[in-house]
């Protein structure tokens, strides 16, 4: 079941997002050297800014199973800084490798449903690397890639 975050929520999110940076190869650098240590208060604090934000322009979803979050897709919306558009944008999406499939598709649908309900015009996902199934999933949902970000560690 895909439901809106709860601050009892805060322990396992943290997990969670643990779990997503280094996935991600964060905490190793991967690609270019992008390296963003995990520290757990941080992560406790992203996922309350976005709990608390939900009434504002922020998206906290869990995928619940059996009581516990076993997944998390926390969002902005915010005006294109280009025009007036607004768009909503994924800041972090992960679900426990044992209990992805059908549960994406699900996430997925209730993040795009928030972000229409919010006036967006468009809705971003992000890929950390270049996994293709996670780029095909995106393009079999209607998203095309849009820009690619180049970093320097300095």
């Amino acid at each position: 079941m895909i439901r809106q975050g709860k601050r009892s929520d805060v322990a396992r999110a943290v997990e969670l997002l643990r779990d997503s940076h280094q996935a991600a190869g964060f905490a190793a650098g991967a690609g270019a050297g992008f390296r963003v240590p995990f520290v757990p208060e941080y992560a406790e604090r992203v996922f309350a800014r976005h709990h608390d934000m939900m009434h504002m322009n922020a998206c906290c979803l869990v995928l619940d199973v059996d009581g516990t979050a076993q997944g998390l897709l926390l969002a902005m919306a915010y005006e294109h800084p280009f025009g007036p558009v607004w768009m909503a944008a994924e800041t972090v999406w992960w679900i426990d490798p044992a209990n992805r499939g059908r549960a994406a598709i699900a996430m997925l649908d209730a993040y795009e449903a928030w972000a229409a309900s919010k006036g967006c015009s468009f809705a971003g996902m992000a890929g950390m690397g270049e996994d293709p199934a996670v780029a095909k999933l995106y393009l079999r949902r209607g998203y095309t890639a849009a820009e690619t970000h180049f970093l320097k560690a300095l």
